[in-house]
């Protein structure tokens, strides 16, 4: 199944979040991991990234790639809050395209920042 047919199946059940968006977390936890230095050479357990690791990093690839303009982005493919980078995780899980490790749980995604303020703070004079 390529890439396309699977986001296919993931928004039937969960509608909530654009394509661009899956694409992105994607996108975000590959560029995390290899500025955490956890690349594929090691075992799952070392290349692991945590539900807040993964969400600093979403917000930080968002305000290097859209700028003042992350924070409207990201709303527009309809993540407002950092459980919702979790849900996207988790729906991906679900699909067999991420793994997860026994501790992993989508509350590590709860409150992790305020979406607003992490993505507006650094243009705001």
């Amino acid at each position: 199944m390529d890439k396309k047919e699977v986001l296919g199946k993931i928004r039937q059940k969960d509608p909530r979040f654009a394509d661009e968006a899956y694409v992105f977390v994607s996108q975000s936890l590959s560029v995390t991991a290899k500025k955490l230095g956890r690349t594929r050479k090691g075992s799952p357990e070392q290349r692991h990234v945590s539900g807040q690791e993964l969400s600093s990093g979403v917000a930080e690839y968002a305000l290097e790639k859209f700028g003042p303009l992350a924070y409207q982005v990201l709303r527009e493919w309809g993540l407002s809050k950092t459980r919702d980078i979790g849900d996207i995780v988790f729906n991906l899980i679900d699909a067999g395209v991420f793994a997860k490790t026994e501790e992993d749980s989508i509350t590590d995604f709860d409150n992790v920042f305020d979406f607003q303020e992490e993505l507006l703070a650094p243009w705001e004079a």
